[in-house]
């Protein structure tokens, strides 16, 4: 499961301090599907990022019980000057599975060929991605982060990344970001409504969309 314990967080401004999130406890149960909803700067990706570890908190914590992903299909840690096949060896090493398994199920699913032996940086926008969601499918978490759902490549490589990644739904909890409600309706059974520091939970995804849309009305 995934607990916040008082966790706040805010950043300074020209006037004055912005706050994007105030003193949340909550508790989300293994296996929870919750999207993420509020206006445009309300701090859904923050919040994905503070669950990341790759945000600091301002104050609180957050306890994760379980393995939690990096935000699927972000590309932005890739080492370019490395190749494709050397960063995921080295991402195999930081988790600790086997390095040659992993290797071959990336190359397999991203279906880069040569260019896993190329460096990342002359790598096209669509390639590093197939390389990030390669990696985040190769790794089986506990939690799975997205910000905005990216299924790339043609028609048949994106119908086989989204059925890969239902199946890993099947066993781990999901915590999504998503401008598109069919999306969250698809993937999500709850929701998280971030709206001027609070963040409010719903069980039903359904009454989630109807409190964020009322918000915005």
């Amino acid at each position: 499961m995934l607990q916040f314990c008082h966790v706040s967080k805010s950043y300074p401004t020209r006037d004055g301090r912005k706050v994007l999130l105030r003193d949340l406890n909550l508790t989300l149960p293994s296996g929870t599907k919750v999207g993420l909803l509020g206006r445009n700067g309300a701090g859904k990706s923050t919040l994905i990022g503070m669950i990341a570890g790759t945000v600091k908190i301002s104050s609180g914590r957050i306890v994760r019980h379980g393995t939690v992903s990096w935000p699927m299909g972000f590309a932005g840690s890739f080492a370019p000057d490395l190749s494709g096949l050397q960063n995921a060896r080295f991402v195999a090493r930081i988790y600790g599975v086997d390095t040659d398994a992993l290797v071959k199920y990336v190359e397999e699913f991203s279906e880069l060929g040569e260019f896993m032996r190329m460096p990342v940086r002359s790598y096209s926008a669509g390639m590093r991605a197939r390389l990030a969601f390669g990696l985040s499918m190769a790794l089986k978490f506990d939690w799975y982060l997205v910000d905005e759902i990216t299924a790339v490549g043609d028609a048949q490589f994106r119908k086989k990344s989204l059925a890969v990644f239902r199946e890993r739904l099947e066993r781990s909890g999901l915590v999504m970001v998503s401008h598109s409600n069919a999306t969250l309706r698809e993937y999500c059974t709850a929701g998280i409504v971030l709206e001027h520091g609070e963040a409010i939970f719903y069980p039903d995804i359904e009454e989630a969309i109807a409190r964020h849309e009322a918000n915005l009305g």
